[in-house]
């Protein structure tokens, strides 16, 4: 009786998209400084490492971002949405309460019948929607997975509190995911603690055609920092050891692009050199579930990332949720 050959996930086409309005440190500075809020680039950059974001038109929502991501990683991976027999959109900021960002993808890309739903990690989204396609791929639910992040987090930040206006930004990157015989994601490793809720959050709803609470971003950045270096270090430690590899192979870390101290510390405790390390916050700022995606197809793209590299990818965000992948390209 022959046994079944094991099945696995690999990524095969990367895509992203990026708002066109792009705003420097300098003309956000002069947009707070209308409203009597001070701040500056060299303050922005020494603390973040951030230097632009780009902001979504009132009208465009998060699927509408999505869109050609989406079409710019089926174009890379040689694939028609008609043959995506799943589709899953890590977003913090959905275009409607209900039905999900990834349906209204869904539609927009022309396609019917597959399974499509939002996941919500918040900056660790797409790190989780990328496991849980990688499952279902595995276990025979999935062949060819289109899996998403997208943000307009521009739409919940409160433009009087410089701590957190000046971080975030809006953009959308994917991946297409398909089944293979040859392993592509090695391990993947993913957490969550709710007793850290308060340190950041929106703690708003929508109740009787009312906003109840405050609908604005509101984040302790001295608690997210203090808990983010130590949790992507021992997820990246976990994903090493249950694929059986060490920090030398890693080619290339795509941490979630939040802060560049952050950013730079997680690579020092893994003693990766920094030029391993793929930034792209100084131009996109944080964009939450979308960040991930966004710096690993800026990197394939630009020639760094080729086939056969060892890349990690980790998530950390609200939640408190973290999480890291780890795969060969």
């Amino acid at each position: 009786m022959s046994s079944i050959p094991p099945r696995y996930s690999r990524i095969t086409g990367t895509g992203s998209f990026l708002p066109p309005d792009r705003l420097s440190n300098e003309a956000l500075a002069a947009r707070l400084a209308r409203d009597g809020i001070e701040t500056s680039d060299q303050w922005i950059v020494e603390r973040t490492g951030i230097r632009a974001r780009h902001f979504a038109a009132a009208d465009v929502t998060s699927s509408d971002l999505a869109l050609p991501a989406a079409r710019h990683a089926l174009e890379a991976a040689g694939r028609s949405a008609a043959e995506v027999d799943l589709i899953i959109v890590a977003t913090s900021t959905p275009d409607m309460v209900f039905p999900s960002t990834a349906c209204l993808l869904q539609r927009k890309l022309g396609v019917a019948g597959c399974a499509a739903f939002d996941v919500q990690a918040v900056c660790s989204g797409f790190v989780y929607a990328l496991t849980v396609a990688d499952a279902m791929i595995r276990t025979g639910a999935a062949t060819c997975a289109l899996v998403v992040g997208t943000e307009v987090f521009s739409r919940i930040l409160d433009f009087k509190d410089r701590t957190t206006c000046v971080l975030f930004g809006d953009g959308a990157g994917a991946v297409v995911l398909e089944a293979s015989d040859q392993p592509g994601l090695l391990a993947s490793e993913l957490h969550a603690d709710g007793r850290h809720v308060e340190i950041l959050c929106t703690p708003g709803t929508v109740s009787g055609g009312q906003v109840l609470g405050d609908p604005l971003l509101k984040m302790d950045g001295q608690a997210v920092f203090k808990l983010a270096v130590g949790v992507l270090e021992s997820a990246a430690r976990a994903v090493l050891a249950k694929a059986g590899r060490s920090e030398a192979d890693i080619d290339w870390l795509i941490p979630h692009q939040a802060n560049i101290r952050i950013m730079q510390g997680t690579a020092k405790k893994l003693k990766l050199p920094m030029d391993k390390l793929v930034v792209t916050v100084d131009e996109h700022g944080n964009t939450s579930a979308a960040s991930i995606p966004l710096a690993l197809d800026v990197a394939v793209r630009s020639g760094r990332i080729r086939r056969g590299d060892t890349v990690m990818l980790e998530g950390v965000g609200g939640g408190f949720t973290w999480g890291a992948v780890l795969l060969d390209y």
